[in-house]
């Protein structure tokens, strides 16, 4: 199957760094890829999806950017600064009423020059977020803005190329610092990193049957698509036929944590929250109490009770997320 033209422009600072975390409480050991210091708006795992989501707005004529998500959206904050960095308007669709005084993401969301639409939703309305989304594009089309319209987290398969390619990155700096990755964990909620890794994971597979490769570990904190094994799935095959390869992922291939959650997704757990402390105490890497922190819980306690063994390479992948911690939730 031949590739199809995949339009990419530079926006993150890559490769990020992958640091040696010491020894974890079973023995394992700990390395953090540091997608945090992607450098695009702050950084986050966003920029390496958004270097190919906006290469295609760039590539079909578009004239604005629009995105959705929760109040504190990472994902929003970077579509923001991609869009203050290539001169297009950006529209960026928020739950949550307008805040007497704007903190965290939103704050930074500004300074790029986004235009906000508090829609007064609930965090986890994803779909009553999605329609006004469409609703907003519907509008701009009309008024000639020529929109490019991104769902939650930039989560398509357009979106998810740039974690295919940050899995064969993973592995040869693995490779370079001398160890094989026994697991990849990070935080999941609407997929497309998830779906980009496992892409990754099944191409490299196709590549090479024999060469040890590490599980995906996904840990769930929000009751969408990031719970489905069959939606993440999906999304990986759409994108390894993006990527012109003919092998396809199955059901196997993907592992969604659910338990690390609470009650939803930008609720927080206590969990979460002595996660967050260890890892600024362990090597000073800040984790936000609601998404990145959730997902360290997460391989902490599969570490508690030894899922990874006593001798593992562990990747934990900081997906970022540091201006929320300075926004009261």
């Amino acid at each position: 199957m031949a590739q199809q033209k995949i339009s990419r422009i530079t926006l993150a600072t890559l490769p990020t760094p992958l640091e040696d975390g010491g020894e974890l409480a079973s023995g394992s050991r700990l390395w953090v890829k540091r997608d945090d210091l992607t450098g695009l708006g702050v950084g986050g795992n966003k920029a390496r999806k958004l270097e190919f989501l906006c290469g295609d707005a760039i590539q079909n004529g578009a004239k604005s950017l629009v995105t959705v998500g929760a109040a504190q959206s990472n994902h929003c904050r970077m579509t923001a600064a991609a869009g203050a960095r290539l001169g297009l308007p950006t529209h960026l669709v928020l739950s949550g009423k307008k805040p007497n005084r704007l903190e965290g993401n939103q704050l930074l969301s500004q300074m790029f020059g986004a235009t906000l639409h508090h829609t007064g939703l609930a965090d986890t309305d994803w779909a009553g977020l999605e329609k006004f989304r469409a609703q907003l594009t519907q509008q701009l089309v009309d008024r000639g803005e020529m929109p490019h319209s991104i769902p939650i987290g930039g989560s398509t398969a357009i979106g998810a190329v740039g974690y295919a390619l940050a899995f064969d990155e993973i592995i040869e700096q693995c490779s370079t610092q001398n160890f094989t990755a026994d697991a990849i964990v990070f935080t999941t909620s609407s997929g497309g990193t998830h779906a980009g890794l496992v892409a990754g994971l099944v191409r490299a597979r196709a590549l090479d049957p024999l060469k040890r490769l590490p599980k995906i570990v996904g840990i769930g904190v929000a009751k969408g698509v990031a719970l489905s094994s069959r939606s993440v799935t999906d999304l990986a095959n759409e994108t390894l036929a993006l990527l012109g390869e003919t092998s396809r992922a199955t059901q196997g291939d993907v592992t969604i944590d659910p338990n690390y959650m609470g009650s939803d997704y930008a609720v927080a757990t206590q969990a979460a929250t002595d996660a967050a402390k260890w890892a600024a105490h362990r090597g000073a890497w800040v984790l936000d109490a609601v998404y990145s922190a959730k997902g360290f819980s997460g391989l902490l306690g599969l570490d508690a009770k030894n899922e990874f063994g006593s001798d593992a390479n562990i990747v934990f992948i900081h997906t970022g997320g540091l201006p929320s911690i300075f926004a009261n939730h």
